[in-house]
Formats: C-alpha cells, sequence, structure tokens
C-alpha cells in the first residue's frame, strides 16, 4: 500500500515538474477557440472566450522573447473592434429605427450612389458592428495566445520530415530579427565604451553614428544566423536521402489528387453546380464536402510518403503526454458546445437578432461550462519552464 501511494505521489510530482508543453498542442488549443469565436455572434460567448484565452496565457507562457506579444495581439484586437463600429458609422450607420445621434451627411458623387458617409446612427448600426468587432478580436486575440505560449523554434522543429529545408529557412529568418535588436545594443554598448561621453546634437553627427552602428549590427546578426544554421545541420537536423522510386510516385499521385479535389471543392464554393446525396429523409450529403475531406487526407499522406526519403536526427524530441492531449481537447470544447447548442432548441441565442429590433443576448449554460473547460489548461498543465524554474530545479 505505500509503495503504491508513493508511486502515486511520485509521478503527481514529475507530472507537476515545469516543462514546456508541445507547440502544437497550444495552437490546436487556439485553433479550437478560434473556430468557436468564428461560429457565433453572441457578445456573452465571445467574452469568455477572450476572458479563458487571457488567463490561460497569463498562467502558463514562459519568459522567452515570444511570450511578449500577447499584449501586441490584444492592442491589435480592441483597435479591430473599435474600428469596426467606427466603419459602421461611417458607411451605413442608418440601419434600424431606434437613431441615438446624427452626423452631418456627406454627399458623394453619382457613381456611388450606393455609398453612404455619415449621416444618422442607430443603435442596430453600433450593435452590429460591435458583435462583428468582438467576433474578429476574439480570433486576434487566440492567434495571439497561441504565438506567446508556443515556441516558434520548437514549432518549426516539429514539421514533418518532408518539409525540412523550408523549416530550416524559416527557423533562420525569425531568429535574425529579434538577433537585430540584440545586436544593435551590445555594438552600441561597445561604442560608449570606447569612446565615453558621446551625445550627438547634430543630424550630421547622428547619421555618422548610424553609419557606425549599421555595418557591425548587420555583420554580428549575419554570424549568428550563420553560426545556427550550422549547429542545426551538426546537432538537430542533419539528414540522408534514401527514398525509393515507389515512395516518390506515391506522393506525387496523392499530392495531384489533393490538388484536384480542392479545386473541385473550391469552384463548388463559386458555382454550385455539384451534387448532393440524400441519406434518408433527414440527412443531405453535399459532394463538396467529401472532397475537402478527401484533399486534406491525400495532402496528409503525400507529405507522410514525402518523408520517407528524408532522414534526419531531433536533438531532445517533444514528446505528446497526457497534458497534451488534454489540452487539444479543453481548446475543442466550445466548439462541441456550439455545435450541441445549434442542433437544440437555444440555437438563436448563438447569434442575437439586431434587426428590426435588437435582443437581449443570453448565455446557455453548454457555453458557460464549455468556456470554464477551456480554462483549465491553466491548472492541469505544468507549469512553464522559465529560468527561475530551472535554477530551483
Amino acid at each position: 500500500m505505500s509503495l503504491s501511494v508513493a508511486s502515486v505521489q511520485s509521478g503527481w510530482v514529475r507530472h507537476r515538474l515545469p516543462r514546456s508543453l508541445h507547440p502544437v498542442a497550444w495552437w490546436l488549443w487556439a485553433l479550437g477557440i478560434m473556430t468557436a469565436a468564428s461560429l457565433t455572434t453572441n457578445p456573452l460567448v465571445e467574452g469568455l472566450l477572450l476572458a479563458a484565452t487571457t488567463f490561460v496565457v497569463v498562467a502558463r507562457r514562459d519568459d522567452g522573447p515570444w511570450a511578449k506579444s500577447f499584449r501586441l495581439y490584444a492592442f491589435l484586437g480592441a483597435a479591430v473592434f473599435a474600428l469596426r463600429i467606427v466603419y459602421r458609422i461611417l458607411f451605413g450607420g442608418a440601419d434600424g429605427d431606434h437613431v441615438l445621434f446624427t452626423l452631418p451627411r456627406i454627399p458623394l458623387p453619382s457613381i456611388v450612389a450606393g455609398v453612404r458617409l455619415l449621416g444618422p446612427v442607430s443603435l442596430e448600426s453600433i450593435l452590429s458592428g460591435a458583435y462583428d468587432g468582438l467576433r474578429l478580436a476574439t480570433i486576434i486575440v487566440a492567434v495571439g495566445a497561441a504565438n506567446s505560449l508556443a515556441s516558434p523554434r520548437r514549432l518549426l522543429r516539429s514539421l514533418p520530415a518532408a518539409l525540412y529545408e523550408i523549416g530550416t529557412v524559416l527557423v533562420v529568418a525569425v531568429t535574425v530579427f529579434p538577433q537585430l535588436a540584440e545586436s544593435t545594443v551590445r555594438v552600441a554598448r561597445a561604442r560608449r565604451l570606447r569612446i565615453p561621453n558621446t551625445n550627438p546634437r547634430t543630424w550630421r553627427a547622428r547619421a555618422r553614428v548610424v553609419r557606425g552602428l549599421v555595418v557591425p549590427v548587420l555583420a554580428d546578426s549575419l554570424d549568428s544566423a550563420i553560426a545556427l544554421a550550422a549547429s542545426m545541420d551538426s546537432r538537430g537536423f542533419g539528414r540522408s536521402a534514401s527514398g525509393s522510386r515507389r515512395h516518390r510516385i506515391y506522393a506525387a499521385v496523392t499530392a495531384l489528387a489533393s490538388v484536384a479535389c480542392l479545386m473541385l471543392f473550391a469552384f463548388d464554393l463559386v458555382s454550385g453546380t455539384l451534387p448532393t446525396v440524400a441519406l434518408g429523409s433527414v440527412v443531405t450529403l453535399h459532394l463538396r464536402d467529401l472532397l475537402v475531406v478527401a484533399g486534406v487526407a491525400a495532402a496528409f499522406f503525400s507529405i507522410r510518403l514525402s518523408g520517407h526519403g528524408v532522414r534526419r536526427s531531433r536533438y531532445r524530441p517533444d514528446r505528446w503526454l497526457l497534458p497534451e492531449l488534454v489540452t487539444v481537447a479543453c481548446g475543442f470544447a466550445p466548439v462541441a458546445a456550439i455545435i450541441a447548442v445549434g442542433a437544440g432548441s437555444d440555437a438563436s441565442a448563438l447569434y442575437p437578432t439586431v434587426l428590426p429590433t435588437p435582443d437581449i443576448p443570453t448565455l446557455p449554460v453548454a457555453m458557460l461550462v464549455a468556456a470554464l473547460v477551456a480554462l483549465l489548461p491553466s491548472v492541469l498543465t505544468p507549469p512553464a519552464l522559465t529560468a527561475i524554474s530551472e535554477v530551483t530545479a
């Protein structure tokens, strides 16, 4: 009995040790949030998703430079929300009967007779713009959460073997730009040590200082990028081609099949000429749905078959464990809840009516539970690996 209790305690302690989750798990979690946000305009649901996303980011982001980007995405989401309302005020603000205020209307030439600039602004127009803006802001914040939680280097390292060259180029490109800022600070500090008490006041003196910084900074960044590429080839990204001709043929055939299916799907989205198949008296299956599923499956198999010819080693590869699976499941819980609500009697709550009379938004219980489930990665996942946790460990 004591051994079993000790093993359980040791397993729990090992689970709670600080570590970084698989970056693909965070992106899939954010993809579930984005999908749920795009399927509704209910401001209460969007607000819950925003709150859950922000709390998870605050609780589980590390101290990497990418973790500081969430604030920029939050500002961008707020700007999109405000601009959407301003757009509705400037163009088409007279939709509805509840006029809040009236702006002086600007007459436009006859060539743009269908466009209205300023004029009366109604409550319905502002609500419509606010609902759409909040949905876009939630999607932007979810993208920012994925960027803040997942390391871009580890994400690119997790690419399939067939995308080896693309991953190497992207890793080097992503690393060069942060290196520019670090090189600028380092070169400026070295310049101040060599030439103390230098405070250029004229524009010519400042131009000479900038010219003296540009070449060393670019040279230092280029040297760092070359060193990174060399270390990637020597440690984690070495490979040797040993693919068979049969695998190459299968990969080419599946790639062509994927392109053909996706092209037919895009054609049907525009024309709507592909037939539908009736499965009984209730369920109707669109042929374009089968095409998009077949196209994605063929693309997946093409990438896997192309990877048979690539053999590359990975230094400390990221593994999928129970916290990763729980994170992905929590991210897609709001999507399942929206599908369940949309099939029930509360389907109208997902899209509050604006015209002709605005409705008060209501919150289905299933969406409240789903938002709480989306919040669970902040508790059920291990703490983020930071510099302080590495020292204390």
